[in-house]
């Protein structure tokens, strides 16, 4: 029998070492179904929606180096691009195959038809339809080698009936060809940069998710210069571990500790990073910037030099020229500054809070304690992520996985399911928020389904809460942020997994161990405090104006009690403000 050609693309991605297809089943995709089916390499998915499957396959992407999702015509392209817009702003190379109408169909607004090329044009660094079966494998070729060497989202269009049609072999290379460059700025930019911070008596260095991989370069680069170390929320666990000049991160979610510092200093070092809250950046110092993508230089900081490079390589390159300096009086500022934010970090904790009102801080530190030392956690986006950013610390070990650009709810579950794919062995997290799992929730069957053992804690505080905060600090009475929630435990057990419901600060600890310790999913319900709030480390006048508004726009609207429960549930955040 000849070979089709989805037996010639289920080969291809599997030689590129993608294990596996994230899909919901779809006539368009069937032929490349059954072609998986047949296949002893590559394994079908089954996913509830499409996002799940596209924010599955970013996660796996980000663990193991590549990864692939697939929709097929029409709704279930639709379904993929939030996932999609996920891997694509994170950088993780992801193929993502959008199947078709047939090929004879095309513009005729025939059933389920959308133009893939305009539709993923926004979400993606490759993006083209294969028509003949001579132009997949060089299409399919391309693809995987711009999504594993741009680290982006590459879409490959593909009709239904172009599945069916005998392969073709390709008169170039038919795989991935995978390589890993040394990249780093030229030895006359390195010399410029290493006198600059030789000629400096006050440097902080900030590292983003691209510094990871250069964590004892990082350590090394601030024992020359007796520098702090401060870091983004997605480079915390590559650099926060056995580091002795960290002080913590900045940001919305971030310390007061890492924004004095970056704001104190003479010169600031900006490696991997490309921030996005320019906010938080200062305007009255030097900064220099290095990134493995030039295009990024400058464009949320006020930059003096800006280098292209991998920043291992650079590093590596760069030390040799550094000359040690003895005066560490601005570290040690900085450091005596950090002892202090955690220790005010600590008194969340001690405040454990109330019978279903559980302190989400207190949670949080007891699942940090709990999880293994090399952990996976995935985190939805809004009030799960502040307390994962403060609360979960790096061992050399871990991972965390959120939507840390693109910014979507829902994404911890669908993170978590790509994760305990990508490795088995290794034990996961998900903190989920009650809104996020809300909107994803059908995909706890997934987890049922393929024996998961992943472990999935519920924060409800019975609200939107990240966005009942930015309504407050606008001065607006929080509107339609509430959340009726079902029986979250109750559901899980519907599912088909162990589930626990923790509703005392008294039980946290003893249903964690129970739950960790089961062999498979299981899912924990907690009560948590809707009135913690969490105050960013840069607090302007105008958000303190504006708290001050929202809660006289409560109070005269009736809700004394509400506004004497933020007060006292945030004593100690006002506290460190003022």
């Amino acid at each position: 029998m000849a070979k089709l050609v989805a037996d010639q693309l289920v080969e291809t991605i599997a030689q590129a070492g993608i294990k596996r297809i994230y899909a919901v089943a779809g006539d368009s995709l069937n032929e490349v179904n059954d072609a998986v089916r047949r296949s002893d390499d590559v394994e079908w998915i089954h996913v509830r929606h499409e996002e799940t499957g596209a924010f599955a396959a970013a996660a796996e992407a980000e663990l193991n180096g590549i990864a692939c999702c697939a929709g097929s015509s029409g709704p279930g392209h639709v379904h993929l691009i939030n996932g999609l817009y996920e891997a694509q702003r994170n950088n993780v190379p992801v193929l993502a195959i959008a199947s078709t109408c047939a090929t004879d169909e095309f513009g005729t607004g025939y059933f389920q038809e959308t133009n893939t090329i305009k539709l993923f044009a926004d979400c993606s660094g490759y993006n083209e339809i294969a028509t003949t079966p001579k132009q997949l494998p060089r299409m399919l070729q391309a693809a995987l080698q711009h999504a594993y060497t741009k680290r982006e989202v590459a879409v490959l269009g593909l009709p239904g009936d172009l599945t069916k049609q005998k392969a073709e072999e390709s008169s170039v290379t038919p795989y991935l060809l995978k390589q890993r460059a040394v990249f780093r700025p030229a030895d006359n930019e390195l010399r410029e940069l290493a006198q600059r911070l030789n000629k400096a008596t006050k440097i902080t260095v900030f590292c983003g998710f691209g510094a990871s991989e250069a964590h004892q370069e990082v350590i090394a680069l601030a024992g020359l210069l007796k520098s702090p170390v401060a870091y983004s929320f997605r480079g915390k666990m590559g650099i926060q571990y056995d580091n002795p000049y960290e002080v913590g991160m900045t940001g919305l979610l971030g310390l007061p500790s890492a924004f004095y510092a970056m704001h104190h200093a003479e010169l600031l070092l900006l490696l991997g990073t490309d921030f996005p809250y320019k906010e938080f950046m200062p305007d009255e110092l030097e900064i220099i910037q290095v990134d493995s993508r030039a295009e990024r230089l400058g464009r949320k900081a006020n930059v003096s030099l800006g280098l292209a490079g991998n920043i291992k390589d650079t590093l590596e390159a760069l030390l040799p020229f550094i000359e040690g300096k003895k005066d560490d009086a601005f570290l040690q500022k900085q450091l005596d500054k950090y002892q202090d934010v955690k220790k005010s970090l600590r008194t969340y904790v001690e405040d454990t809070g109330k019978q279903h009102a559980i302190s989400p801080e207190f949670l949080t530190d007891t699942i940090n304690r709990l999880a293994n030392d090399d952990a996976i956690f995935t985190v939805d986006t809004g009030m799960c992520c502040v307390w994962g950013a403060r609360y979960l610390h790096a061992t050399g070990k871990r991972v965390l996985l959120g939507s840390f650009t693109h910014g979507s709810m829902a994404n911890a579950l669908p993170h978590a399911i790509g994760a305990a794919l990508a490795r088995p062995t290794q034990q996961v997290i998900a903190l989920c928020g009650d809104g996020g799992l809300s909107m994803m929730m059908g995909d706890l069957a997934t987890v049922v389904q393929y024996k998961l053992p992943i472990k999935i804690v519920v924060f409800d505080n019975r609200s939107l809460g990240m966005v009942r905060l930015e309504m407050q600090v606008e001065g607006l009475p929080d509107g339609e942020t509430d959340m009726y929630n079902p029986d979250f435990a109750k559901i899980g057990e519907a599912m088909g997994m162990n589930s626990f419901t923790v509703d005392s600060p008294n039980d946290v600890e003893i249903t964690l161990q129970h739950a960790f310790a089961v062999n498979g999913p299981a899912l924990i319900h907690v009560y948590t405090n809707p009135d913690s709030l969490a105050m960013p480390p840069k607090i302007e006048f105008e958000q303190l104006k504006g708290m001050a508004s929202s809660m006289g726009k409560m109070m005269l609207h009736g809700d004394f009690k509400d506004v004497a429960n933020i007060i006292k549930s945030n004593y100690k955040h006002l506290k460190d403000v003022f």
